[in-house]
């Protein structure tokens, strides 16, 4: 899957191990494990809905995006980058046509 930051700080703490290890700390080793699972998928149904990854939908403010368990309760959050014609608005989002996600932020939102 292709996989875009929504920021060029975000891109640079994910660039390598080391920049994620002093982003992220000791949550930075299965960060890299649960992109590496994003990169590997050919679409988001490919990606795992059982722990450890556990791709699921969010709701409230950050409805339409997806998120996957690092740790606790700190969390991927990313939303399908969908092409045009397959805006998802009012619909469910097909997840075996998203091919290509926006990670937005790890976070705890709990």
């Amino acid at each position: 899957m292709h996989i875009e930051f929504a920021s060029k700080k975000l891109s640079r703490q994910m660039e390598s191990a080391a920049s994620m290890q002093k982003a992220f700390g000791d949550r930075a080793k299965r960060l890299q494990m649960r992109l590496g699972v994003l990169r590997n998928a050919a679409c988001l149904a490919d990606v795992p809905t059982d722990p450890p990854p556990r791709c699921h939908p969010l709701k409230g403010e950050h409805e339409g995006c997806y998120a996957v368990d690092i740790s606790g309760n700190w969390r991927l959050i990313f939303e399908p980058n969908l092409a045009p014609d397959c805006d998802g608005q009012g619909t469910k989002t097909n997840l075996a046509d998203v091919m290509a996600i926006r990670i937005l932020d790890v976070v705890d939102y709990h």
